[in-house]
């Protein structure tokens, strides 16, 4: 596809306004209050996969309202404690995925937390966390409606708390630097980190490639492409529930947790990306409160920098690490 809306130059000075609900702070304070009330741990069992360089462990942690969210808890084999780590998460539709798809970060020398995505996990990787929602309504096939008229309700509410909870529970292992964890992903796992970031104050450091979530309004009027197409469907069909979906939307639009965010933070960019369009990437990486850098890939879609942008990865969090 040619490039999206905006050229580079212009992209580069892209700050749109925001405009965030009057009780954001109060309503993320008190769902996160609420999911601390069960204490935060991680439940591990070893797992045999034949791996010589790493071990790997199947683990259960509590997430929103304590429910059970599974992962995977992947470390070098042999190395000394505590050790950095990452915590990466999944982009729209998978899971967890098989425990030897996730190398990289343990390769590195980090213990590496992949946190599964509740609900999620049909779509191209496996997953294993159940989604247990209330009553919420009508809503378009994915996830991006679920209960998108109550915030209360809203799906995103309940990932954006297991996201957190995730950073909360690896912190309890005695393997592991609770001083030190990082928080990666790509797509919605680049959301989902910069929401962390933005609820986290004390995170080392931040990875979101080609992020999802950001600008989310704006993004619907500039894609046809999925998911953000499941919002403008239901919309196209509840025409009277717009401004109901939107005022919902904007308590996890990743604008306003970035503006709050203070760790150092490494995001990428694809310019021909119809799936997150660059616009709203650069607004998001515009409004970000802390130190930030960003990789732009001017001739990629939605897979970004691919393994082109490890080396960048690595190199940043050997920094902030």
């Amino acid at each position: 596809m040619a490039f999206l809306s905006m050229n580079l130059s212009e992209l580069r000075e892209h700050r749109p306004a925001r405009t965030e609900p009057d009780d954001f702070a109060a309503f993320w304070a008190g769902t996160l209050a609420e999911a601390r009330a069960v204490p935060a741990r991680l439940d591990t069992v070893a797992v045999e996969t034949g791996l010589a360089t790493v071990t790997v462990e199947d683990v259960t942690f509590p997430g929103y309202a304590g429910q059970p969210i599974k992962g995977w808890l992947v470390r070098p084999r042999g190395a000394g404690g505590p050790l950095p780590a990452v915590v990466s998460y999944v982009g729209y539709g998978g899971g967890r995925g098989l425990a030897h798809e996730h190398l990289l970060w343990a390769s590195a020398g980090y213990a590496h937390l992949v946190m599964d995505t509740r609900g999620q996990g049909g779509g191209w990787a496996v997953g294993d966390t159940s989604d247990e929602a209330p009553s919420a309504g009508p809503a378009h096939p994915g996830s991006m409606t679920r209960g998108v008229l109550d915030p209360a309700a809203y799906y995103y509410r309940r990932l954006y708390t297991d996201a957190v909870r995730a950073v909360d529970a690896v912190r309890t292992h005695p393997g592991i630097d609770p001083e030190r964890v990082l928080v990666a992903g790509s797509s919605q796992g680049g959301g989902l980190a910069l929401a962390v970031a933005g609820l986290v104050p004390d995170l080392a450091g931040v990875v979101a490639e080609v992020p999802f979530l950001q600008h989310i309004r704006r993004a619907t009027e500039i894609t046809d492409a999925f998911p953000y197409k499941e919002v403008a469907d239901f919309c196209k069909v509840h025409r009277d529930k717009v401004e109901t979906v939107f005022a919902t939307l904007a308590y996890v639009d990743g604008l306003h947790f970035a503006a709050r965010a203070t760790a150092p933070a490494l995001y990428s960019v694809a310019l021909m990306d119809e799936v997150c369009p660059p616009e709203t990437v650069f607004a998001s990486y515009h409004h970000y409160r802390g130190p930030k850098e960003i990789a732009v890939y001017p001739y990629n879609g939605h897979e970004g920098g691919g393994a082109h942008h490890v080396p960048a990865m690595l190199a940043f969090a050997a920094k902030v690490l």
